[in-house]
């Protein structure tokens, strides 16, 4: 697919090139931009435009949880944390209740916040792991 817009081939290289962790942080800036979106709708009484919004939250939040390792323990609280939030998105929808999606807004600005130390601190251990190598001659 051959994408003439510089914005389209420019995220589309940035997805391309992103590391697994940088993926998962792209995906609850996206959560959180049509969650913003949704609400503005609903203000507007576009219902339309709300129901889309949402729906493509709820397509987001399908994709963290399946890209979850159901080996790892949190991975289980996590995807219980997912699953709340899907529900709360179903019910936001049917009622075009903001509330709820005020909620939903606050669970995925703290786990996006959380995310981004985590790929801080591993950027961070490599680099020390890096400077560590280069000491001891590896």
């Amino acid at each position: 697919m051959m994408l003439n817009n510089p914005y389209q081939q420019y995220q589309q290289n940035t997805v391309n090139t992103a590391t697994p962790g940088e993926l998962t942080l792209m995906l609850y800036n996206g959560g959180l931009k049509f969650l913003k979106q949704a609400k503005i709708a609903i203000a507007d009484k576009n219902i339309e435009e709300a129901n889309n919004k949402i729906c493509r939250v709820q397509d987001i939040i399908a994709e963290l949880m399946s890209s979850l390792n159901m080996g790892v323990e949190i991975s289980k609280s996590l995807y219980a944390l997912y699953d709340f939030m899907s529900d709360r998105l179903i019910q936001a929808n049917i009622k075009k209740d903001v509330k709820l999606l005020e909620e939903v807004e606050g669970l995925l600005e703290e786990m996006r916040d959380t995310w981004k130390e985590v790929i801080k601190l591993n950027r961070q251990n490599k680099a020390d792991t890096k400077v560590e190598s280069k000491a001891v001659g590896k």
